[in-house]
């Protein structure tokens, strides 16, 4: 079990890495009105969606 939450740890450490230098994604919405702004991260609830749907696919391989 540590092991596996040490993978994943690293894990969210390069995710974390990564996303200082991609930015803004294609896909992500962000609406503005008056002083209200609502932030929709479409793009990324698919990536992060497939991420972890494959960790879990790889550990699951494991058992």
């Amino acid at each position: 079990m540590g092991k596996i939450l040490i993978g994943i740890g690293v894990t969210l450490v390069i995710l974390g890495l990564l996303w200082q230098y991609i930015g803004k994604l294609p896909g992500n919405f962000m609406f503005k009105k008056g002083n209200v702004t609502f932030y929709f991260p479409l793009t990324l609830s698919i990536i992060a969606s497939i991420v972890i749907s494959v960790i879990f696919y790889i550990i699951g391989r494991f058992k």
